[in-house]
């Protein structure tokens, strides 16, 4: 447990939180422009830096309450011995055992009467309450809380606590869950919560249709959102009749699941020790097209299994979350309510809290704090926890990120000094001349950097010159960090942890130290850097004539940033001077650089020709960019990215160079290459959205990636409203699309698996990106063995596969941090500069609400018809697919008529972002013709 220290709340108040003034420093790199092939499986949606599109610039407004008194950020350390918190790999029965010897956490009334308890419990303020489970699980409800605290109740528990009922089913053994599941009896996968309804979890479907149904908090059994479980099918009697179209039970989205796939392959391997048995589920599981054994009404309603945890294989969640203390009076604890629904709340001892809690409760009303769940009883609606840390203030940037970072269990901790200790020590470092003579020279290239203005972490360079018949020598150089990260030392050991670097809007948690991603390593103009270089022979239509990989040593003769060379690709007979570009080396002039970016750009054009003639797809997801004050680092503006003929040009050439390192590693190392996947999406929901855009008028055809892609760039159209129709057929057509996956081929084996649905390729690999991803660093190294430049990879393909199934965790949690830092700038960007109006175009319809696009912004809403002002009524009604609302406002005055809206897809309607107080913020509907919300 990191310890509460004795910090006095002036000196909190003085005091930066959380993060270091290094991990301050501004952003390095852009991930939405990360040239790697993510863009194009649609799982990569980064926080992009501003572009040169329209800007909503903040309008100065006076800050109220700017000096208001902080509460204590910092407090002393529990005194006693604090449990220690159960690892993940624990199994079910030591856990059981374990819980067998603590005490037992009384319940509280104050649980009951502001959540209506755990089990019985309501959702969010968004829904409706949540009836009991039928099934054998609601049989068995603990006392209320009133009974609990009642008298008699006391007396109760004080003569024996033990006769208390549990709340939770006993886990079965590792051994009956070894037999279920090779009988097929017992079902293991990724728990997926609700976050709009907590009470509804889900996992992945074992016959890859409908997802499986988990039914309250007791069916999941104290698993928690991530983890793998290991679930048993409840009788068909107590399958569930649900919606399509039901608000409260819509999941996430297939775009989610297939990295919970992945991880479920390393768990197997786990219980069974049977590689094949891993193969043979795995192809089960991605490949099966089998129809859905339950039975779909006429009315849009499924039956769907549900099911219940018995087993937690791999505790995924970090058992982190950020929260508020409750003061309850004549209790030895104080209740921890997380901001996470999904999570329980949470019994905090006392003697863990602040030394003043229980004297000045209200002084923490507002103060933020990370706890940890250490234990959760069986026989407890609540689980055990102790604080971590105090966050600070709720509703500051600051505290909010370092919650959410270790929530998502990123370490955003400083390099030790066993690490550091890895770097060059003679600094300022020269390549030494013997490591020179290894590689190929190629300083004297006119060789570039394209990248984001601000980015420091400079990951590849780019090579083109005119050869005598024709033909040009097109190179792709990226930094050679598998030098200076030595397989094995403790800066590995730190980098395959962390296994990514993670981007948020106003800074950077880097996966290597800094020396490395931004010196060192760096591939900085006028520094001669160590590279690994493909170098092809290339006609100018882009067909590849030969190709060379090898050790190389560049000098960069300038950085460029994707602006400067969008200007040289839209002026090509313009003559540029000096002054309007970076510095250039002077072994090369500008119009040199000016020409061999024209060539470059003139060859990609063909190369994405042709690829989409191939049969690729790219789904594009707009993405929010925010200007920062370079003080405060609070957002300004804020903008929608814009991808230029610079991007695709550097996005070509990485598409082309990861391509062709897959297939070369694969072809030198078939066991042990780690590859990257991307899995057909499911077939029975891409013809759910194929039914439902032909019933709105669009004609998709989903029989392949290329066909796809091609028929959606023929129905977006060329009028003003194309842009919005895009963004909703894309993410239309981006929900039943898994994610790309890393892989070890020797564990899959099945070429037919790794296959990439978006790129349309038998083999992908990460190679261009080795600064900010580790996945790349042993690809360097595979790739360094194939030439007999490097040592021979001294990890097994069981070890490649776990490496790349954490590759697969981290880059997903990297992912969702991303995201929800945007979700933070852009609610204080509401906060401060709103309300906001803008135009918005639905793109989905529930029965008793519907989600916007805002189209200002980007921005994705769901606005409830319940918590819609002046509206009178509301009626939903599906015809096929096709789900519509009907919404009768309230007349203006007694001698209007009542007005009606019609919300379907592709509607256009008006509304208000506005502040929810905090960083949160809501989506209002105007009144229909410009009326006020």
């Amino acid at each position: 447990m990191e310890k509460i220290n004795t910090r006095s709340p002036q000196q909190e108040v003085e005091r930066k939180q959380g993060v270091s003034e290094r991990q301050q420093r501004g952003p390095r790199r852009d991930t939405a422009t990360s040239q790697d092939g993510d863009i194009e499986s649609g799982e990569e949606f980064g926080v992009p830096k501003p572009s040169s599109s329209k800007k909503h610039q903040k309008q100065p407004r006076k800050k109220e309450g700017s000096h208001r008194n902080a509460a204590p950020r910092e407090l002393e350390s529990f005194a006693g011995s604090s449990p220690r918190l159960v690892k993940a790999s624990t199994s079910a029965p030591e856990q059981e055992k374990t819980k067998s010897k603590k005490k037992v956490q009384p319940k509280h009334p104050e649980e009951d009467k502001s959540r209506g308890g755990v089990l019985n419990s309501g959702a969010d303020p968004q829904t409706s309450r949540h009836k009991a489970s039928h099934n054998k699980d609601a049989k068995s409800q603990p006392h209320t809380a009133s009974q609990t605290n009642s008298p008699a109740g006391k007396r109760k528990n004080k003569v024996d606590q033990k006769s208390k009922k549990q709340v939770f089913e006993s886990y079965m053994t590792a051994e009956e869950v070894s037999r279920g599941l090779e009988r097929g009896e017992l079902y293991q996968g990724q728990l997926r919560i609700n976050p709009k309804k907590f009470t509804d979890a889900f996992i992945p479907s074992h016959d890859d249709t409908h997802d499986i149904y988990l039914e309250g908090i007791a069916a999941r059994n104290r698993a928690l959102n991530g983890d793998i479980v290991v679930v048993q099918i409840l009788p068909p009697e107590q399958w569930k009749v649900r919606s399509d179209t039901d608000t409260e039970g819509v999941s996430e989205s297939e775009i989610q699941k297939d990295h919970k796939r992945m991880a479920a392959q390393k768990n197997v391997v786990h219980h069974s020790c049977a590689t094949d048995e891993v193969v043979n589920r795995f192809q089960k599981i991605s490949l099966s097209d089998a129809e859905d054994p339950s039975t779909s009404r006429a009315n849009g309603e499924i039956t769907q299994k549900t099911a219940k945890v018995v087993y937690i294989i791999e505790k995924k969640h970090s058992r982190a979350v950020t929260g508020f203390l409750k003061f309850l009076p004549e209790k030895p604890f104080a209740l921890f309510s997380p901001m996470d629904h999904r999570v329980p709340r949470i019994n905090i001892p006392l003697t863990n809290c602040p030394a003043d809690f229980s004297l000045h409760p209200s002084s923490y009303a507002k103060v933020l704090f990370v706890c940890r769940i250490i234990d959760w009883p069986a026989d407890s609606n609540f689980a055990l926890g102790e604080l971590a840390k105090s966050l600070g203030e709720a509703g500051e940037i600051q505290p909010e990120t370092e919650g959410i970072l270790m929530e998502y269990d990123v370490d955003f901790s400083e390099f030790s000094d066993e690490v550091l200790g890895c770097l060059p020590t003679n600094l300022p470092w020269s390549i030494p001349p013997e490591e020179i003579r290894k590689r190929r020279d190629l300083r004297r290239e006119c060789i570039f950097t394209i990248d984001p203005a601000s980015a420091r972490d400079l990951d590849d360079a780019l090579s083109c010159k005119q050869l005598p018949d024709g033909n040009f020598e097109v190179g792709v150089h990226i930094a050679d960090v598998s030098y200076f990260v030595e397989e094995g030392n403790a800066l590995d050991a730190i980098a395959s942890q962390r296994a990514t670097s993670v981007y948020l809007v106003h800074m950077v948690i880097p996966m290597l130290p800094r020396l490395l991603c931004e010196e060192l390593c760096s591939l900085n103009p006028h520094t001669d850097r160590l590279t690994f270089s493909v170098i092809w022979k290339m006609s100018p239509d882009g067909k590849i004539l030969d190709e060379w990989f090898g050790r190389s040593v560049i000098c960069s003769c300038v950085k460029l940033s994707y602006d400067q060379a969008q200007s040289l690709i839209e002026a090509p007979e313009k003559i540029f001077s000096a002054e309007e570009l970076p510095t250039v080396d002077p072994l090369h002039t500008v119009d040199e650089i000016h020409q061999a970016i024209l060539n470059l750009h003139a060859i990609a054009q063909n190369l994405r020709a042709q690829r989409f003639i191939n049969g690729a797809l790219k789904l594009n997801q707009p993405k929010l960019c925010f200007t920062l004050n370079k003080e405060t680092m609070m957002p300004q503006g804020c903008s929608t990215d814009e991808h230029k003929d610079s991007n695709e040009l550097v996005e070509e050439f990485m598409l082309l160079a990861n391509m062709a390192t897959a297939n070369h590693v694969y072809q030198s190392f078939p066991d042990l290459a780690l590859l990257r996947c991307h899995p057909p999406p499911k077939t029975k929901l891409m013809e759910e959205v194929k039914e439902l855009c032909t019933q709105l008028g669009f004609d998709i055809d989903i029989s392949s990636a290329g066909a796809l892609n091609k028929s959606l760039n023929t129905l977006y159209g060329d009028d003003e409203f194309h842009a919005a129709r895009r963004d909703v057929l894309t993410n239309l057509c981006s929900r039943p699309m898994k994610i790309a996956l890393y892989f070890c081929a020797g564990i899959l084996k099945d070429t037919e698996l790794f296959k990439h649905y978006a790129l349309n390729v038998p083999f992908y690999t990460h190679f261009t990106s080795p600064i900010r991803r580790h996945a790349d660093i042993i690809v360097h190294r595979l790739l360094a063995s194939s030439l007999n430049c490097g040592p021979h990879l001294s990890l097994s393909a069981v070890e490649v596969g776990k490496q790349a199934s954490l590759c697969n965790d981290k880059k997903t949690a990297a992912k969702k941090v991303s995201e929800l830092s945007t979700d933070l700038f852009f609610g204080m960007f509401v906060k401060e500069c709103g309300p906001l109006d803008s135009m918005a175009i639905v793109m989905g319809v529930l029965d008793k609400a519907f989600d916007v696009i805002v189209w200002k912004f980007r921005v994705q809403k769901r606005i409830y018809c319940k918590f819609i002002a002046g509206l009178s009524s509301f009626h939903h009604r599906k015809v096929g697919k096709k789900s519509e609302l009907r919404l009768v406002w309230k007349p203006k005055d007694q001698e209007s008529p009542p007005i009606e809206q019609t919300i379907s897809y592709f509607s256009l309607v008006e509304v208000q972002l506005k502040s929810d107080g905090g960083l949160k913020y809501s989506a209002v509907l105007k009144r229909p013709e410009g009326g006020e919300p």
